[in-house]
């Protein structure tokens, strides 16, 4: 008997960012000085208040299966954050909270996906988007932003890829990889394209407290009613709040499809960890202060990461604007050779700094820029100071 396995499950990449940070963890337990710019996880510990909501919760007996979309309480304090931050009117019935904002975007997927349907996803792209639209039965179609515009989608550049089979287009903002940040009239333009091609936007606002430009942030659901009925927006607590490990993401949609998305989840894991649920509560419900804290001391990191490495020959970088990465141009670097041989690829140059300068960053061919590379400043600032002056260092022996 020859048994097969799913050829969907073999279609899927790894994630190459899990990968290179478990890379340098190895090193590090090994005992070398790694420097890592690799994952998106802020090195802040959890908020006292959060943690402590967990321990009371643990205390108290909340270990429980609760209903599979969240708790009530939760969701009305989402409601809440929704209307006050966003400018969005979801009640309870339309939330639907999650194991994370990965389970979130898996859930929204499986829902409103027929196998064929296909999905636009702007590039650069943070990885997982296409390899969640394929183990949805969906097929990714990627329209490419250019350095021109900042990395960020036209109109125009969607215009060239939309289809009879298009079902919805992710925007991602402010953007991973690139830390862009949308403006209100970019968000309008984007609104119109997707009601007058009547598709869903699926809204990663994953990012959306961590803005540096002065700018407010924008939903592009809250900008009219006919944006609002096309779009599913998706957020969480791992980035803002420093609760990566925690597992909370939540959704906003219309009642149906929460109700789709609740029936999908409820099969799938049940609940989201009830524990993680009362640290979420008091996330959203309690002081706010840490969260400035954490986003000015971000600002600082983004600023010296910016100007420092525009200062380096052969690598250039656009001003992000929100999130914690600076998406770097290498193409320059990739012309020349390192101890004679051709350097080419930013996956080649990530093992050489990784192995000869013990400096972790993420090759962007998985985001679809192959020629670019993401750093993350989500880590202290000796860290990017040590980690930035092996990579100039790099840079020095190129030929």
């Amino acid at each position: 008997m020859s048994l097969t396995l799913s050829k969907r499950a073999e279609a899927v990449k790894p994630s190459s960012t899990l990968s290179i940070t478990a890379k340098a963890k190895a090193l590090k337990a090994e005992g070398k000085d790694v420097v890592g710019f690799g994952a998106g996880e802020p090195d802040f510990n959890t908020p006292e208040n959060i943690r402590n909501a967990a321990i009371d919760a643990i205390n108290s007996g909340f270990t429980k299966y609760t209903p599979a979309s969240g708790t009530v309480e939760l969701k009305n304090a989402i409601s809440k954050k929704f209307k006050d931050f966003n400018g969005l009117d979801y009640d309870a019935s339309q939330i639907v909270v999650s194991n994370g904002g990965k389970h979130s975007l898996i859930n929204i997927f499986r829902t409103i996906l027929n196998p064929g349907d296909e999905v636009i996803i702007p590039a650069p792209y943070w990885l997982s988007y296409p390899e969640m639209v394929k183990l949805s039965d969906g097929i990714p179609v990627f329209a490419f932003a250019d350095k021109a515009s900042s990395y960020k989608i036209t109109v125009d550049k969607l215009e060239e890829v939309v289809t009879g089979k298009t079902k919805a287009l992710v925007l991602n903002n402010p953007n991973n990889p690139t830390g862009m940040l949308y403006t209100k009239d970019e968000l309008e333009k984007i609104a119109d394209f997707v009601v007058k091609h009547d598709i869903f936007c699926v809204a990663d606002e994953m990012y959306e407290n961590l803005l540096y430009s002065g700018e407010k942030f924008v939903s592009i659901a809250s900008l009219n009613k006919d944006i609002y009925d096309h779009t599913i927006t998706c957020s969480g607590l791992s980035k803002s709040y420093a609760m990566t490990g925690w597992r909370i993401g939540y959704t906003g949609s219309s009642k149906q499809i929460a109700s789709l998305m609740s029936a999908v989840q409820s099969h799938c894991t049940s609940n989201p960890n009830s524990i993680a649920q009362k640290a979420a509560l008091e996330a959203l419900n309690g002081p706010q202060d840490a969260v400035s804290a954490m986003r000015d001391e971000f600002n600082k990191r983004r600023v010296y990461m910016f100007d420092r490495i525009n200062k380096m020959s052969l690598i250039d970088c656009i001003e992000p604007m929100g999130a914690f990465y600076v998406f770097i141009d290498c193409s320059e670097a990739l012309k020349l050779s390192y101890k004679g041989e051709k350097v080419e690829t930013t996956t080649k140059m990530a093992d050489i700094l990784l192995n000869d300068y013990n400096v972790a960053i993420v090759p962007c061919m998985d985001f679809g820029f192959p020629e670019h590379i993401r750093l993350s400043y989500a880590i202290s600032k000796e860290q990017i100071e040590k980690g930035l002056d092996r990579i100039e260092s790099f840079l020095k022996e190129l030929k």
